[in-house]
């Protein structure tokens, strides 16, 4: 039998394309070049760019603004500081981490804000963004350039961009569940919780406080209220949602190295949940550091063996009554 699953990732990343189109790729350009005054870009794309390569996209038929960043366009629309990013091909990760000089342009692509310290920087933004246009049109060549080219450029560096977002998604929704099956464990046991910042605390059979909650790594901690001034850590649980087989191997060398972190911290316990069908010999290879495994569709399940065993080990590292 051939059976595929919904393309639901595509459904999305189309959705999510519609919107970016007005926001980051060349219809968004289009909408802030017919309102800025077209003799300043032009006196920009001279200045900035340069006659020789303004003249080799004239000669295709292209505008110049539509690979060389102008201050006039980014001060009228500072969001399209993406469309140069995505354009000359950085991931936002390589763009905005300190060490080029663009971090505190971040503003610009995430919430349309040209800030004050950004704007005294953006004549020497645009002068390099220029320089790299420059490169990549000689790469390319003036016969090879194209309108449609260049939105196909800008596409090859959104893809993993967008594949990145829905993985982080995922992940966070895998979070969630788990948290949720925790709770369902210690439901009878609980004195406080609050779902929106993720903390649940629990009261066991020695009358003191385990806390569970969330941690950005590990995703999820279990600690004991020893006393006023010491707190025991008991597990660390990293999660890895993603469906993907193939990336299953970096996704536990990820876990590997949270949990090593957490053994140094002093996490006596640390187990891993992933969702893809691989035998658990084959993980503990990828991550000795992890003391279980689980599986989140069988976790999800509350018949299975698997979820019996986690509830038994949340109940013994908690404390509370069985």
């Amino acid at each position: 039998m051939v059976k595929l699953p919904a393309p639901s990732l595509q459904i999305g990343f189309a959705m999510r394309l519609m919107s970016l189109n007005l926001k980051f790729l060349q219809p968004a350009l289009r909408k802030a070049v017919s309102s800025v005054d077209i003799q300043e870009l032009d006196k920009d794309l001279i200045a900035y760019a340069g006659k020789e390569y303004i003249a080799r996209m004239a000669a295709k038929g292209l505008r110049g603004e539509l690979l060389f960043a102008t201050p006039c366009i980014i001060k009228n629309t500072p969001a399209l500081l993406g469309y140069y990013r995505l354009l000359l091909g950085y991931s936002q990760k390589a763009f905005y981490n300190g060490t080029i000089g663009f971090s505190l342009f971040r503003k610009c692509e995430d919430g349309n804000v040209l800030t004050a310290a950004a704007g005294a920087k953006l004549n020497d933004a645009c002068a390099e963004l220029c320089n790299a246009g420059k490169v990549l049109l000689d790469g390319i060549g003036t016969d090879l350039i194209s309108k449609a080219l260049l939105h196909e450029l800008s596409l090859l560096t959104l893809g993993p961009q967008l594949r990145g977002a829905a993985s982080n998604t995922i992940g966070q929704e895998g979070i969630k569940s788990v948290f949720q099956i925790i709770l369902s464990i210690v439901k009878n046991s609980v004195i406080m919780q609050d779902q929106a910042s993720g903390i649940i605390v629990v009261e066991n059979a020695a009358m003191r406080r385990v806390t569970i909650e969330f941690s950005s790594d590990p995703d999820i901690i279990i600690t004991e209220k020893v006393s006023e001034k010491t707190t025991k850590k008991i597990v660390a649980i990293e999660i890895k949602a993603g469906g993907d087989i193939a990336n299953i191997h970096n996704r536990l060398g990820e876990a590997e190295k949270s949990h090593q972190k957490a053994k140094l911290d002093g996490f006596a316990e640390c187990w891993t949940i992933f969702n893809v069908d691989l035998d658990y010999a084959v993980a503990k290879k990828e991550t000795p550091s992890t003391n279980r495994f689980y599986r989140l569709s069988c976790l999800a399940n509350a018949g299975s063996e698997e979820f019996d065993d986690f509830r038994d080990q949340v109940i013994y590292f908690t404390g509370i009554p069985n």
